[in-house]
């Protein structure tokens, strides 16, 4: 199974160890080699297994090869031995595999081969279900069990708060080869499935940024304002709401002074926009506390959130043509008709919404709403889970090969991999540098979406533009209680 690659880099992987790079597993009986847990308990890192091996440096000294990788061993020096167990990450979208195109992705590469052949396995992510199924289709295998090494990639959906309710993913707290307080579990998916001192699902990795607010450059300049006001903003903390109205209405122009407003302020999907004022100043519309969901509707940040985006769309948001598409804000954004405009980061890039776009535009935070101290967006990562009908060995030693594929690359702890793939999107680089950049650590996650029933589009932010926000609310009251009463049964 060893590439070229893996064979430079794992040479001496056995002889010499350096005490970098993987995290070990902790503290509770996990299997020494052939799988057996009777035995087993915290690993340690191992020493030198035999004497070192030299090679003739040019000059004619001695020179000693050194791996980069810490080898995992039981308390009896045993290296952690999955007995060539196949594993497989169930997703609904991998193909093959693409050649590494960069150094890191060598070494990236060269890791995963070694720690399969350290530690006896095999690992790949597959595309098995797809987007709408794979919720159900946990359910189903969970349930009924089965004989194959699976991880699932789920995403935020009714059945996957059933099956966490009903039993069916196994506790990864019980697992000591898992540290949530490393930084790579930063996305926090595994405390929002959570519940008590269980945790269901985890997520290892770099977070996805999400929603921002886009703003046409040149636009900006026709109206006098600087084209990088935005960022000027952002980086001095003063990207509030009040400064987003303040642009707004310096660019909102009738050029023609026809009486009809030419280049809008703003424009997107309401129900985003809504949303993101609402995660802006601290609200929620559901919260969890000590391992319960809590109505958070009616507190003060989520109704002066509300209120406030409601009325900025009817002041500055662009009014679609009679007879438009739900998502005709895209192709006005693109046509250079608004301004600014609240979208996820991924429309950026050559294969993204804005790829058509002829003016240069820029990327910042939402804003910040009074409550706020920092900018923030929402983290939106698949939820990964193991099956709760796996017995204890079993589940021990998937964690552990996902929690090895997920650590840092051994002499790359540091370095930024999402990066390079921001900049060949966006046409400037402060948007990676002062936005994307701060929105893979300034983020949270939420948890209506976790509530069975509870349609928030449906229910209230579909229709609370040109509403009365109160009323709305009372509206649904009774009920969001009721389904939250139920989520926590």
């Amino acid at each position: 199974m060893k590439s070229k690659i893996a064979k430079k880099v794992i040479a001496a992987s056995l002889v010499t160890v350096m005490t970098v790079g993987l995290a070990a597993c902790g503290n509770e009986p996990a299997p020494t080699t052939g799988g057996d847990t009777s035995n087993a308990s915290t690993p340690e890192q191992s020493s030198d297994v035999s004497a070192p091996e030299e090679s003739s440096a040019p000059d004619g000294s001695s020179e000693e090869e050194v791996s980069p990788y810490t080898v995992l061993t039981d308390e009896n020096g045993n290296v952690y031995d999955l007995g060539g167990m196949e594993i497989i990450m169930r997703d609904w979208w991998s193909g093959d595999p693409a050649e590494p195109n960069n150094d890191y992705e060598e070494a990236r590469d060269a890791y995963r081969e070694w720690i399969q052949e350290t530690y006896n396995f095999t690992f790949k992510q597959q595309a098995i279900s797809d987007w709408g199924s794979a919720p159900q289709d946990f359910v189903d295998y969970a349930t009924a069990g089965g004989d194959e090494n699976y991880i699932f990639i789920l995403r935020e959906a009714a059945p996957t708060t059933s099956a966490m309710r009903q039993g069916l993913m196994y506790d990864l707290a019980t697992l000591d080869c898992l540290d949530f307080s490393e930084a790579k579990w930063g996305a926090g998916v595994h405390k929002l499935m959570s519940r008590g001192d269980s945790i269901y699902c985890m997520y290892g990795g770099d977070t996805e940024p999400r929603t921002g607010i886009y703003f046409n450059k040149r636009l900006l300049e026709d109206a006098g304002v600087d084209p990088n006001k935005p960022y000027e903003l952002q980086e001095a903390g003063e990207w509030t709401w009040d400064a987003f109205i303040d642009l707004c209405s310096q660019v909102q122009r009738d050029v023609d002074n026809d009486g009809v407003i030419d280049v809008a302020g703003m424009t997107q999907n309401h129900s985003v926009f809504i949303s993101s004022a609402v995660y802006s100043n601290n609200g929620d519309y559901v919260g969890q506390e000590d391992g319960q969901y809590v109505y958070k509707l009616e507190s003060d940040e989520t109704l002066e959130a509300l209120n406030w985006a409601v009325d900025a769309i009817a002041d500055y948001a662009l009014v679609p043509p009679e007879g438009a598409e739900w998502d005709y804000y895209k192709q006005a954004w693109v046509n250079g008709e608004a301004v600014f405009c609240t979208e996820d980061a991924y429309c950026a890039g050559p294969n993204g919404q804005w790829s058509t776009m002829e003016d240069e535009y820029g990327f910042v935070c939402f804003p910040m709403g009074p409550k706020a101290s920092d900018y923030t967006n929402i983290y939106s990562n698949n939820p990964v889970a193991i099956p709760a009908c796996y017995d204890a060995e079993k589940a021990w030693n998937l964690a552990f090969a996902y929690n090895l594929w997920t650590d840092p690359v051994p002499g790359y702890e540091d370095y930024q991999a999402w990066k390079p793939g921001y900049y060949n999107n966006f046409p400037d680089t402060e948007a990676v540098d002062y936005t994307i950049t701060r929105m893979m650590t300034n983020g949270r996650v939420t948890y209506h979406g976790l509530i069975p029933n509870l349609d928030l589009g449906n229910d209230l932010v579909y229709g609370l533009p040109g509403s009365v926000v109160s009323e709305k609310v009372e509206a649904i009251r009774d009920t969001w209680q009721a389904y939250i009463t139920e989520a926590n049964q």
